[in-house]
């Protein structure tokens, strides 16, 4: 499949099956970890890949910029859910959630 969609089928690849079955593969994985860790966990599948998409392939610049994008971003998320419902505190990990599944469904489609 890495070689594109007519070499696939040249071979004998159902590629749309396999796209949709590699897809939902992707999704069981990452939701394991997720249930494993807990919500915050996701930001450390979310935020090397939007680094990546800042910053370039580069790892001399992409690990210390995921670990300072990482940090930013879970502050301001933990900052933006204890004041945006005040006196009550939203969770910080429903807030991670919804920033982070629309980005992580984007990156699924993208890459396959």
């Amino acid at each position: 499949m890495q070689l594109g969609d007519e070499v696939a089928s040249g071979l004998g690849l159902r590629v749309n099956l396999t796209r949709t079955i590699l897809t939902a593969i992707a999704a069981l994985l990452a939701s394991s970890a997720v249930c494993v860790v807990g919500l915050l966990g996701f930001v450390g599948l979310i935020i090397p890949h939007s680094a990546r998409l800042l910053i370039g392939s580069d790892y001399r610049f992409l690990i210390p910029s995921a670990a300072l994008l990482g940090a930013s971003v879970l502050t301001i998320s933990d900052t933006f859910a204890r004041t945006a419902f005040a006196p009550t505190e939203l969770p910080v990990g429903i807030l991670m959630a919804i920033l982070g599944a629309p980005f992580f469904l984007y990156l699924l489609r993208k890459e396959l």
